[in-house]
């Protein structure tokens, strides 16, 4: 299998573990059970944090250790986060439902057309203290929501936003400054 070929048993293995991992994790109904089968695998998990029906993926290429959320933050239903690179969100972030969080691009095996054009590449997402971000956005890798700042429902952000500045829009662009 071509699979097998590019990248490798080990990687397979771990594939196939998380995904049974990924499984017991849904299977925790209640925010506290979530937030807890988490920490036991590695995320790290502030305190009066919710994790509402979040779902991960791309668990085996660092595991749950790339995955710190601060205190007293909110990730609503239906989120998406992409753990091939790290995800940080620092005190007091909201997230609404249906965000995606991506850290990583490739465009398929490595003889894909698309490959020179499109090298993989994997990128942190930070998120820092107090930022919003809205219903159905996406936050692209790389990027890095300043402190207080707000996204606004359907946005695309695809570069790092300032402290204190809401944006909206695809892609996102400054609105204003929140003062």
């Amino acid at each position: 299998m071509r699979i097998v070929d590019e990248i490798g048993l080990v990687k397979i293995s771990k594939f196939i573990t998380y995904s049974f991992l990924e499984v017991f994790y849904h299977l925790c109904i209640l925010p506290p059970l979530r937030k807890l089968f988490l920490i036991i695998l590695g995320a790290k998990i502030g305190k009066h944090s919710i994790l509402m029906r979040v779902n991960f993926f791309n668990w085996h290429h660092g595991g749950l250790a790339g995955l710190k959320v601060g205190d007293e933050c909110f990730i609503g239903d239906e989120t998406l986060i992409d753990l091939y690179d790290q995800v940080t969100l620092e005190d007091k972030v909201t997230i609404a439902q249906r965000v995606t969080i991506l850290t990583h691009l490739n465009v398929g095996y490595q003889n894909h057309p698309l490959q020179k054009f499109f090298p993989k590449t994997s990128k942190p997402v930070i998120l820092k203290n107090g930022c919003v971000i809205a219903a159905a956005s996406t936050i692209l890798p790389g990027v890095t929501i300043g402190q207080q700042s707000f996204v606004a429902a359907g946005s695309v952000v695809t570069k790092g936003i300032p402290p204190n500045t809401l944006v909206a829009g695809v892609p996102a662009k400054i609105i204003r400054k929140i003062k």
